[in-house]
């Protein structure tokens, strides 16, 4: 499968939505001398072991949906009008962080990428979403991401203030309880810079208010070794954070 669902608790409302920390590259016409250098720069590594050491000491374990391809392959949070498609960083990269060419243009190619890998994956995103709503009252998304220290030249807004630990909220999905308690327990944080926003399935966009949601940017330099190196002592503390997070989800927005 190109994504895991790892089951929590009955109970827990919370999903820990992991999309960009695989390196796991499968045929999709991407040139091969570009591969190692984006893997580098644009994974999120070892946010997937920042989930599960959370979900593991979290009080009740929270659910995890993990992408198991590379985002070079297609990036399952880029929708078809995203503004990134200005960069070249759509649902299927032709670009890379630095603006470098990654594939060719290949619409038929980018059809069956998106209904072998993005459309399934977002299907299972809105499948556990309703079966948290269907079992608690409410689902809680929680975003986990890294962005680097210093900007790429991809990021379109990468001249604002880069915090430890970004917060990207939506008005409608992102309750302020939601918020303060994330400020608490990861420390120093901003909203929405340098990115902004939350991932929800479609389906319950801005329809759907029991759809709560929080993207956590973590700044790299806080667990790892950039681009692409091992992972810090901070890694622990980032996680235990999180687990904090998920224990003190609020349960009413």
């Amino acid at each position: 499968m190109a994504f895991d669902v790892l089951p929590g608790d009955a109970v827990s409302p919370v999903i820990l939505h992991v999309p960009h920390s695989s390196r796991h590259i499968v045929e999709s016409g991407l040139f091969p001398e570009r591969i190692g250098e984006e893997l580098d720069h644009l994974t999120d590594a070892h946010t997937d072991l920042i989930a599960d050491i959370a979900a593991g000491l979290a009080r009740r374990r929270p659910w995890i949906l993990v992408n198991r391809l590379s985002r070079l392959v297609v990036d399952p949070e880029r929708f078809t009008e995203d503004e990134m498609l200005s960069a070249g960083m759509g649902p299927v990269y032709t670009h890379g962080h630095a603006g470098r060419r990654l594939r060719a243009d290949d619409p038929a190619r980018d059809a069956v990428l998106m209904e072998s890998f993005f459309q399934p994956y977002a299907a299972a995103m809105t499948t556990l979403v309703e079966e948290r709503l269907a079992a608690t009252g409410q689902a809680v998304v929680l975003d986990v991401h890294s962005y680097p220290t210093v900007a790429l030249p991809y990021e379109l807004h990468g001249d604002g203030p880069r915090p430890p630990v970004c917060l990207g909220t939506d008005p409608y999905h992102t309750p302020q309880p939601l918020i303060a308690a994330a400020r608490s327990v990861f420390g120093e944080t901003a909203l929405n810079t340098p990115f902004a926003g939350c991932y929800v399935p479609l389906r319950h966009h801005h329809r759907d208010p029991a759809v709560r949601a929080l993207m956590i940017e973590i700044r790299r330099d806080q667990y790892m070794i950039e681009p692409g190196g091992p992972p810090t002592g901070g890694l622990d503390r980032i996680a235990r954070a999180l687990a904090a997070l998920v224990d003190a989800v609020p349960r009413t927005g």
